[in-house]
């Protein structure tokens, strides 16, 4: 999980945040701390379909699993294991 972590990081970091990672942690809510927006999700959806080749359901857009480093980290994991 640590390496998914990492990468869906590096993404964030550098398609929203212009490269500063300051303030950004794993729990860092994206939603509250207006790193992302409906269409930044949507993004960082795409960008998990392509790099970890999960498919993300319409049901499955929600903050549980999407709105941090650490719930996306724990949501591919489980994608991956089923």
């Amino acid at each position: 999980m640590e390496e998914i972590k990492l990468k869906v990081k590096n993404f964030v970091v550098g398609n929203f945040l212009f490269g500063n990672a300051d303030g950004l942690d794993d729990d860092t809510s994206f939603l509250e701390a207006g790193i992302l927006d409906s269409t930044g999700v949507m993004e960082v959806v795409a960008f998990l379909e392509q790099q970890f080749g999960v498919r993300v359901d319409d049901d499955e857009l929600t903050p549980e699993n999407l709105d941090s480093i650490s719930s996306i980290g724990a949501f591919v994991s489980r994608k991956l294991q089923a």
